[in-house]
């Protein structure tokens, strides 16, 4: 029984990993960390096997530094902070951190297909689509989707186009142009129990990583991918 904490779990995607959680086979949760629940990731932490953090872009890296300094392993979904700043506490440490800026399995498939397409089609834009309370901008899926588009050679144009309107979860289109032609590619993250797979995947995972820090959901799906 792997025994999970979730940070930010009173937020929406907090509330909602929490759920999927107490529904999971062969999990328990079994601490929620949120100034609205006056709970404190301190209080959680003895506690646990796995840390999920969902909690905000100021918040995120201190969690996950006093959790790593624990030696609890700790998967990450907040976004907006510094990347690298996360790594290195990681590496640091003596456990493992997973970090994913999307878990919906739609998602990554765009971001490899995407990565294909650019090898023939070099030339694309982003547009990201959230609900008006996503604080950071482009989102963390936009800016993975570039890293790995450029990595394939493609070429990403500034800049990212970042919408933010009530009734929106998560989308993204990436578009590319050619002559005399367009190619778009689209994921639309209806609601917010389409990232729970991965998640659950994630902590399934995480405390087996070879490597202490772990980026993208396709390293956990796709054996060429890392």
């Amino acid at each position: 029984m792997i025994r999970v904490g979730v940070s930010g779990a009173a937020g929406r995607m907090g509330t909602t990993v929490c759920e999927a959680v107490e529904g999971a086979d062969g999990m328990e949760l079994v601490g929620r960390a949120d100034p609205q629940l006056d709970s404190t990731l301190t209080d959680i932490l003895p506690e646990l096997d796995v840390l999920v953090d969902f909690s905000t872009p100021d918040t995120v890296l201190p969690n996950a530094e006093e959790a790593l300094g624990a030696n609890v392993p700790t998967v990450v979904g907040a976004t907006g902070f510094d990347v690298e700043q996360l790594r290195d506490a990681a590496e640091g440490s003596g456990t493992n951190c997973f970090y994913a800026p999307n878990f919906a399995l739609g998602a990554v498939l765009l971001m490899r297909l995407a990565s294909e397409v650019a090898s023939y089609m070099p030339d694309c834009e982003i547009i990201e689509y959230h609900h008006e309370a996503k604080v950071d901008r482009p989102s963390g899926t936009a800016l993975r989707t570039r890293d790995l588009i450029e990595a394939a050679g493609g070429n990403v144009r500034d800049p990212i186009s970042s919408i933010r309107l009530p009734g929106l979860v998560a989308h993204q289109e990436v578009i590319f142009g050619d002559t005399g032609q367009t190619l778009t590619l689209r994921h639309d993250s209806l609601d917010r129990t389409s990232f729970m797979p991965g998640v659950l995947l994630a902590i399934e995972r995480v405390r087996d990583l070879p490597e202490k820090f772990t980026v993208g959901l396709e390293t956990l799906l796709f054996e060429d991918a890392g």
